[in-house]
């Protein structure tokens, strides 16, 4: 089984981040959940995305999220693989220098990464998506191309796999991007 680490903060997607999480610890996989300046044992807040016919999704409060390790112990080479979920985190992670050397890694290490709705925000920002096809929500398709992908528009359950890159418009997507990421691992 697979060792994924899982770079989270406040308000991130709920369902982007708990649904995730539990499922590939249900399939065996070992998860590390971590957000900058907090520890194992802290929470985040999560927000609830849901499309209501609005002209972009509606938010609300989501859950409280506990963090099972700690951002400033971890290694990057104790992982396999990365999952970086959205909501409004990837704003400020993405400017966080750490958090973008270890998305570099990543992807230069040639190792699976998935990412869904404003996640590829932090890919953008790590500078690792040029040549790749990839989706995320609609808001994000001028940056992604901006950063030398190709945006792929997907229906909101849909997820597209590029090499190791494996991402999602929104969560909806889960049963889709899931499937194709633990392919890869």
């Amino acid at each position: 089984m697979a060792r994924v680490l899982m770079i989270t903060g406040d308000f991130v997607e709920d369902y982007e981040n708990m649904v995730p999480f539990q499922a590939l610890l249900a399939m065996g996989h070992d998860v590390d959940a971590v957000c900058p300046d907090k520890k194992a044992g802290d929470t985040i807040a999560t927000s609830i995305h849901d499309f209501e016919g609005d002209q972009t999704y509606t938010e609300k409060r989501g859950h409280n999220f506990a963090l099972n390790a700690t951002f400033a112990e971890l290694n990057v080479n104790d992982y396999d693989a990365l999952y970086l979920p959205g909501g409004r985190a990837p704003e400020y992670l993405r400017l966080n220098p750490k958090v973008i050397e270890i998305i570099q890694h990543f992807a230069t290490a040639d190792k699976p990464i998935a990412s869904i709705c404003h996640g590829p925000q932090l890919l953008t920002a790590a500078g690792v998506l040029e040549g790749k096809k990839v989706s995320a929500y609609p808001a994000c398709q001028p940056e992604i191309k901006m950063a030398g992908a190709q945006y792929v528009d997907l229906p909101m359950d849909g997820a597209i796999t590029d090499g190791k890159l494996v991402t999602a418009p929104a969560w909806p997507a889960h049963p889709a991007m899931l499937k194709q990421f633990v392919a890869l691992l």
